[in-house]
């Protein structure tokens, strides 16, 4: 007689789930650190030009957010899977012209932002698709994908250029306007922002990004669906990058075959300032959101000091190195730290 016995379901391995909790906690402690630093940033701005914060200036600078929150976010969850998408700003510039093209023969404003939006995901059913079916290395297909968009977006638009004279008044005035200081474009960024934070805290789905971001192989075996996961996670980048792109047409009238053009980097540089670690499993799209108002806020509080904007690009460089420094020696504390917390435990199994 034979017998047989029930195989045990595969687990995820303790030390990776303590290792994803510290890194959680410190990432957070992060993000409030950054916070610190732009309220630290804008209070010194405010002190030395008291027209900086006025009704104008605080609108300004949510606006200049919104179009890179939105993207940020959308990058944070590809991000957080251990991938990263680099055609996002080929796909912005696409998207806002196709929107823009569109309204610009008489269609009206809902169905041009769906169009973006039904482009962008698109293009992120074709980058996932290739990475997690195809299983081909994330940094090759968007790399590829960002040369394929834009020569497809040059040959499309050549010369053309669209502009807020061949667009609604009623759109382009969606772009500018607001709820006194708080602009329309910022509570469409804050809401897509809250919601998909909600998703990844509430939801089965949203968790197993975390975890296969953690320990891919671990949460293979824990039955989670890696390439369904990766999948979405593109996805909803592109939706997110599509949406942006409709709203970038809304906010600043003007799209051609430039547009976008090196977005890509402003849009990593957010995320991984604002705490997501690059190398998967922890951050939160908060974090990304308070990365890209960060970079922003750079962007405007230079000239209001009277500093040449010539310096903002190496500023965020700098920031960019910092933060990729301190996620490498944070993760190497945390291991550390579990090393030593682990080592008693062992000495006990030994003993037994």
């Amino acid at each position: 007689m034979t017998v047989t016995g029930q195989t045990p379901a595969p687990t995820i391995e303790p030390g990776t789930a303590d290792e994803t909790r510290l890194l959680d906690r410190v990432f957070k402690l992060r993000e409030l650190a950054i916070l610190a630093v732009l309220l630290l940033m804008i209070a010194v701005t405010q002190a030395d030009n008291p027209e900086f914060l006025s009704a104008q200036g605080v609108k300004d600078l949510l606006l200049n957010a919104t179009i890179l929150v939105l993207v940020a976010s959308g990058q944070a969850l590809v991000v957080i899977t251990r991938n990263v998408d680099l055609s996002i700003g080929s796909l912005l510039g696409l998207t806002a012209f196709a929107a823009g093209d569109f309204l610009r023969g008489g269609g009206n404003a809902p169905v041009a932002v769906l169009l973006a939006v039904a482009l962008g995901i698109g293009c992120g059913l074709l980058n996932g698709a290739l990475v997690s079916l195809g299983r081909v290395p994330a940094l090759v297909v968007t790399l590829g994908t960002l040369y394929i968009v834009r020569g497809a977006d040059s040959i499309w638009v050549g010369s053309r250029q669209i502009t807020a004279s061949d667009l609604p008044d009623a759109f382009t005035d969606f772009g500018s306007g607001g709820l006194s200081a708080v602009p329309y474009l910022a509570l469409i960024a804050l809401a897509v922002l809250v919601a998909t934070a909600y998703y990844l805290r509430n939801f089965g789905g949203g968790r197993e990004l975390y975890a296969l971001g953690s320990h891919p192989e671990a949460a293979r075996l824990a039955g989670i669906p890696v390439r369904r996961r990766v999948l979405a996670a593109y996805v909803a980048c592109g939706a997110l990058t599509g949406l942006a792109g409709a709203l970038y047409l809304a906010r600043f009238g003007n799209v051609d075959s430039s547009t976008g053009s090196g977005y890509e980097l402003t849009v990593v540089s957010a995320v991984v300032v604002g705490g997501v670690a690059f190398t998967g499993g922890s951050g939160s799209v908060y974090g990304a959101a308070l990365g890209a108002l960060l970079l922003t806020t750079v962007g405007s509080v230079l000239p209001a000091l009277g500093v040449s904007s010539v310096w903002v690009l190496a500023i965020n460089g700098v920031l960019l190195v910092l933060a990729i420094a301190v996620d490498r020696i944070v993760a190497l504390r945390v291991a550390r730290a579990l090393k030593k917390r682990s080592a008693p435990t062992r000495r006990g199994l030994r003993h037994d």
